[in-house]
């Protein structure tokens, strides 16, 4: 199991390029929730992944988690 400053660390990285690809300009405390939001949605996603290419899949199942995440925010909730 991930610890909570691993977490942080990955969801800050996936959150920062996340919202650089969807052109999204954000705090870093929302940065980091996206990033940490979109790394539990990718790594559910990517579980099977994780188990056959290592870490690597995890952080790029976090950042697609994460664009997913900002996606939903921009269709649904920013309006």
């Amino acid at each position: 199991m991930m610890s909570i400053i691993a977490l942080i660390i990955i969801g800050a990285a996936a959150g920062f390029l996340a919202t650089r690809f969807m052109k999204v300009e954000t705090d870093v405390i929302t940065t980091v929730i996206i990033g940490s939001a979109g790394a539990l949605v990718g790594g559910l996603i990517l579980r099977a992944l994780i188990s056959v290419m290592g870490w690597l899949s995890g952080f790029v199942g976090a950042v697609l988690g994460a664009m997913l995440l900002i996606w939903l925010w921009r269709t649904y909730v920013r309006r």
